[in-house]
């Protein structure tokens, strides 16, 4: 009989990096000391993954389903209905969400999508009363975490093209206002939303929308007293919203009908949007005190919580954000050190934990997309990933990085076979 088997993901957010000249021309991940990654990698397998399909922009809501096996074609709808389920607004039919930062305006230009990383506490008090000035029975304003928010329109298209801020620091931002779809102009089919029919809007209205909502959301935010405050600490002032990746309630298979031996499974994240796809995916959600989203994230507690769920969980989803927002900072030092807090911090504790458990444990390892530091924004290049459980027989790899995972076992995998060979590593072998 096979023996079951636990199953953890630990994730690095936005770790994969390109090769740097002032580093001798190594990658992030070659630069760092990670001498527990790299112990799985030379005990473990190794191969490359592709999580952003052809067509999808690298987001890390793409990439995170692509770890998970979700065909995106079919089940992709953007990051506000993943907003909203992680904080408990349940999307009717008819609704549009859409994710919704609060940013810094500097002149015309976008200074940074974060506004600082402006905190959850601040950032509340301006959601509120965004609700209360430009809220309606049509549109309405939710607060998240820091500067990730939450904006849905009744009736809204989703057939409109929308810019990341992330990926535009420093740009003008009216050529980056919303705008219709060329291809999407026509009305798509009325939807019911209790017992009224909610006629959808055409691109264009909502576009429309969409962008007197952002220049009006600046005149009000300009001498909100949280920013007054925020300008006189030297901070950014979070004065601008920022909607972007639009989308309607997704259709999403739980995790336990793909693998049913995960009778019961979990998710651990400080981002809304990774919470939001354990909602859909059927796992539970773990809330863990000081975890930031940053580098001074409590790993600690983080890594606790992983553990106290493997006790009683089949999957653990443990999602880590620092390098990430490292990386769209630009920062080298701060990312190698993110690097080097996710192996000493997470990946450590937790390998020396679980491998002297009764019931064995595989461990995966690996980045849902590049973040380079150069560019400040995500790319879609395959990313690393590692292996490992008890009796795995290893390949030839004997650092976790981007440059050696080309030479591992499984090669290069795309949609769901990681996944496959994680869940079922008897079989991938």
């Amino acid at each position: 009989m096979k023996q079951k088997m636990k199953h953890i993901i630990i994730l690095g957010d936005g770790m994969a990096d390109w090769k740097v000249p002032q580093l001798g021309n190594r990658t992030l991940l070659q630069a760092a000391h990670t001498p527990y990654m790299d112990t799985l990698a030379r005990q473990g397998r190794n191969g490359r993954l592709i999580t952003v399909a052809p067509g999808f922009h690298p987001g890390s809501e793409v990439a995170n389903m692509s770890v998970l096996g979700y065909d995106l074609p079919k089940v992709y709808e953007g990051r506000g209905p993943l907003e909203a389920a992680s904080i408990g607004v349940e999307l009717e039919p008819g609704d549009m969400a859409m994710r919704c930062n609060i940013i810094c305006i500097e002149g015309d230009h976008i200074k940074n999508h974060s506004a600082g990383h402006i905190t959850t506490a601040e950032a509340d008090e301006l959601v509120r009363y965004l609700e209360e000035q430009l809220g309606s029975e049509r549109v309405h304003f939710y607060t998240g975490v820091q500067y990730r928010h939450l904006f849905v329109i009744k009736g809204g298209n989703k057939h409109i093209d929308c810019t990341p801020p992330h990926d535009v620091p420093l740009k003008p931002f009216r050529p980056l206002l919303v705008k219709p779809l060329a291809e999407a102009e026509t009305n798509e089919a009325a939807s019911v939303a209790g017992n009224a029919v909610v006629e959808r809007m055409t691109p264009q209205q909502t576009a429309d929308l969409i962008n007197d909502l952002i220049l009006r959301s600046q005149e009000l935010l300009r001498n909100h007293p949280v920013n007054l405050r925020r300008m006189a600490e030297g901070k950014d002032p979070a004065n601008s919203i920022w909607p972007w990746s639009p989308g309607y309630r997704p259709q999403m298979q739980p995790f336990s009908v793909r693998f049913p031996e995960v009778e019961r499974g979990a998710v651990i994240s400080a981002v809304d949007l990774i919470n939001g796809i354990g909602h859909y995916a059927g796992l539970r959600r773990i809330t863990v005190e000081g975890a930031t989203g940053l580098y001074d994230t409590n790993y600690e507690n983080k890594v606790a919580a992983a553990l106290e769920a493997l006790r009683t969980d089949d999957f653990v989803y443990l999602h880590i954000e620092a390098s990430d927002e490292a990386g769209h900072e630009g920062n080298i030092d701060l990312k190698i050190r993110t690097i080097e807090n996710l192996d000493s911090r997470a990946v450590g504790p937790i390998y020396e934990a679980v491998k002297t458990w009764n019931e064995p444990v595989a461990i995966a390892v690996l980045p849902d997309h590049p973040t380079p530091c150069a560019l400040r924004t995500h790319t879609a290049e395959p990313i690393p990933f590692l292996i490992w459980h008890p009796g795995i027989k290893p390949d030839e790899v004997q650092t976790f990085d981007e440059v050696s995972a080309c030479n591992g076992i499984y090669g290069l995998l795309k949609e769901d076979q990681f996944i496959e060979a994680f869940m079922n590593p008897v079989a991938s072998l």
